[in-house]
């Protein structure tokens, strides 16, 4: 039993390989892909929609009422960002109760890249919300003591991110074989339930704690106006005509 997909090789000439993590994910891009054209193709803007626009247009809604709701206004400008990060999760870890569809999301290389791009992500809408000057103060805040901290947690909660998830889904394959081996007449419908609920579940984790991360960076400097504190310029101005 392969625990990872990169052991799974199936080409190989000299240094360059093929092997299941890049075959499956070039695949899950296909079908992202694929899927989000022959969506969008259909989409009407009359005020009869068919059932299935109807339901697609709910669930965006839904979506970006929970980004909302963890402090990212307007939650169209992060929806596309977070929305693949959901759904290129979602998709394997859905289709590898397939036999033979190993999730790339089960290799280290993969979750590291997806934590990567979140890493990355993070300090542009920092930057973009309050300026370098800002965004670079909070590495320390409250002392500049707390600087080689600060920093060493952007990396700690980058490599939770990637090994989070790829110790989950691997984790998810292995007890799942384990049973299969067992009680191969028995367990293979509850694995399969099991193994949809915890694909969902870690694709949901993933993009929330994406959100909570760079939500902090966004919201770094939008701190409440304290009681003695003196008013915005824009304030002072109509106290001033007032």
């Amino acid at each position: 039993m392969k625990i990872t997909p990169d052991l799974i090789v199936y080409w190989q000439q000299g240094i360059f390989k093929l092997n299941a993590t890049i075959l499956f994910t070039w695949i899950n891009i296909l079908l992202l892909v694929c899927g989000s054209a022959a969506v969008t193709l259909r989409l009407r803007s009359e005020q009869r929609m068919s059932r299935s626009q109807n339901f697609i247009e709910v669930l965006v809604e839904m979506i970006q009422k929970q980004i909302e709701d963890m402090g990212l206004r307007p939650a169209q400008e992060f929806l596309p960002f977070l929305g693949a990060l959901f759904l290129f999760i979602l998709l394997p870890n859905l289709l590898s109760i397939i036999h033979g569809y190993p999730a790339p999301t089960g290799s280290l290389s993969t979750s590291t890249a997806l934590a990567l791009a979140v890493f990355v992500a993070v300090p542009v809408w920092g930057i973009r919300r309050n300026g370098l000057a800002n965004y670079l103060r909070q590495y320390i805040q409250p002392t500049p003591l707390m600087l080689p901290f600060n920093v060493m947690g952007e990396f700690s909660r980058t490599l939770a991110l990637a090994v989070r998830l790829f110790g989950n889904i691997m984790s998810g394959g292995m007890i799942a074989g384990i049973f299969l081996s067992l009680a191969p007449l028995f367990f293979p419908l509850f694995i399969q339930i099991l193994g949809l609920i915890t694909g969902v579940i870690q694709a949901y984790i993933f993009t929330v704690l994406a959100a909570v991360y760079i939500a902090s960076a966004v919201q770094a400097h939008d701190k409440p106006q304290q009681q003695g504190d003196p008013p915005p310029l824009s304030q002072k101005g109509e106290i001033a005509h007032g």
